[in-house]
């Protein structure tokens, strides 16, 4: 039902900020919460925020929390990813995808409760 697209990657020096965006389709955009999550080379794909339906909760993976805000428009059907204070660890494949499963409140960091998938932006942070 939702596809999405994201946007806004590219290669900042150690400290610099990029906003990331996820644009869907569908009007049933603001039925789901939504997450960002990343794969650097070499690892496994790694949960970063997530955000619920309305936009009123917020959560954030220990690594990125006081640097990283996610958000969302849901009149502009997109979720934005706000990264700040940049550092080369953060240097992966930001996706963004939808929450369709709920397997318990410990899961949001699952992927496995996520799909619809986006192709991903690359951020390269060099030192």
């Amino acid at each position: 039902q939702v596809q999405l697209v994201e946007s806004g990657g590219g290669l900042v020096q150690t400290g610099g900020s990029l906003r990331l965006s996820c644009a869907a389709s569908g009007r049933t955009f603001s039925s789901y919460s939504m997450g960002w999550f990343r794969q650097a080379p070499g690892e496994e794909r790694e949960f970063v925020a997530a955000v619920t339906r309305s936009g009123d909760r917020t959560y954030y993976t220990d690594s990125v929390k006081g640097r990283f805000t996610i958000s969302r428009d849901n009149a502009k059907n997109t979720v934005y990813l706000q990264m700040n204070n940049l550092k080369p660890e953060d240097t992966a494949v930001y996706s963004c995808a939808v929450r369709i499963r709920y397997s318990g409140s410990d899961y949001y960091t699952d992927s496995r409760e996520y799909s619809n998938w986006g192709q991903g932006t690359q951020v390269t942070v060099s030192s």
